[in-house]
């Protein structure tokens, strides 16, 4: 059966981005029908505050030019209107892709299919029809985390602070494919495709100010396979932004005054000794065994017989290994390698030096020499993070095969 696609948007502030994506979406050459919804949204108090009144009339001014566009079937959600905005603790990007997905799941069939955007991301012509085309010919799959790439702007400082930011991101991603961790995949709220029926089945998105990708990619990863290929690719925007409180746009603004603090490039040696642990699974079915990571998700979990009960409960290897990976999950990893990360304060430039010896089994003679990361060039950092790219879209479709 063809799924019906459904497009989910939020947007805040964003008068002068959200019209390029949606010129996007109307030059998709797609067989598969599809509609766009757009929640423009922000706290009811913000026209009472005197810094944030030029949002409200940004907002205002979007409402208008949505309600006369009609290129393409358009849904408008007014969450920024006096008296329509969120008010208390429930507002942010989470709050607003919530309310997209469950206007969506009130009327989509289980094999329908939602597209997550962001209101700044372009793509090619062939984008839905390449979403449509993997769930089409693939009935077991729920999720896709669609390939990105930053295009470059003529922003340098941007440029650096993005590809700085793709450095991790891309490192992250492939240390956990070798490891083949089941959580592999890069929480990008632009580049999320999921089957309706998934997101019935697992309550819908938690609402959260920030970080529901990650959370909803989780969630869906627990229940089943999430793919991390697709034919076409998305191309979030690169621009310093603090419509949310992490990801890409804080990322850049922090790692503009120096700051990547929150965002290290992780030592491939750290998923090593995760993926050592993957191997003690079986061991560890059958009695308790010690390492790092163990006694770390003892103490994550304030239980010194942690595995007991998942033995009890789980009554095979099999289901024992599913256990495992709930508890020692995606976000259980990311914690575990801050900490290893502040424990061993290996060096940006030591780990990336590292990550490509390891990757590629050579590195380039700039990034050899290169003292401190923002020594390199502009280019420079655009030629790295393309190999990483290319050596991540491998991996994606290596899985892809072996998956499908």
């Amino acid at each position: 059966m063809s799924p019906y696609i459904f497009v989910a948007i939020p947007a805040l502030d964003e008068l002068a981005t959200l019209p390029q994506t949606l010129e996007a979406i109307a030059r998709q050459v797609c067989n598969y029908n599809f509609s766009v919804y757009v929640c423009v949204n922000q706290p009811d108090e913000w026209w009472d505050i005197p810094e944030k009144q030029r949002i409200c009339e940004e907002n205002r001014q979007l409402l208008d030019y949505l309600s006369q566009f009609d290129k393409f079937e358009l849904h408008i959600i007014d969450k920024s209107s006096r008296g329509a905005g969120w008010t208390k603790k429930d507002y942010g990007v989470g709050m607003a892709r919530k309310v997209l997905f469950d206007n969506i799941l009130q009327i989509a069939d289980n094999n329908d299919v939602v597209i997550s955007l962001d209101a700044d991301t372009t793509f090619g012509d062939s984008y839905f029809q390449a979403i449509g085309d993997r769930f089409r010919k693939n009935a077991r799959l729920n999720a896709i985390s669609v390939p990105y790439y930053h295009k470059l702007t003529a922003d340098d400082e941007a440029n650096r602070a993005i590809l700085r930011y793709e450095l991790y991101m891309r490192s992250y991603f492939i240390n956990m494919s070798l490891i083949e961790s089941p959580y592999t995949f890069t929480a990008i709220g632009s580049a999320i495709a999921v089957r309706v029926r998934a997101l019935r089945k697992i309550g819908g998105i938690t609402p959260m100010k920030s970080g529901e990708d990650f959370y909803l990619l989780q969630k869906l990863r627990k229940m089943d396979y999430v793919s991390n290929w697709c034919d076409s690719k998305v191309f979030p925007a690169a621009r310093f932004s603090d419509r949310v409180f992490f990801g890409t746009g804080p990322a850049m603004i922090k790692g503009r005054a120096g700051n990547w603090e929150s965002y290290p490039i992780y030592h491939y040696r750290f998923f090593k000794e995760i993926k050592h642990n993957y191997d003690l699974i079986p061991q560890l079915f059958s009695e308790n065994i010690t390492t790092d990571f163990i006694t770390f998700l003892e103490n994550q979990f304030n239980d010194a017989d942690l595995w007991t009960p998942l033995r009890k409960n789980a009554k095979c290897p099999e289901r024992f290994l599913r256990a495992f990976h709930e508890k020692a999950d995606g976000l259980r990893i990311l914690q575990y390698l801050k900490q290893k990360q502040k424990d061993e304060d290996i060096a940006d430039e030591t780990a990336l030096k590292d990550n490509f010896r390891f990757f590629f089994n050579n590195i380039p003679d700039f990034l050899e020499k290169m003292r401190q990361i923002d020594d390199l060039s502009t280019s420079e950092l655009d030629f790295l993070r393309n190999l990483l790219f290319d050596f991540e879209n491998e991996l994606r479709y290596s899985e892809f095969k072996n998956n499908e």
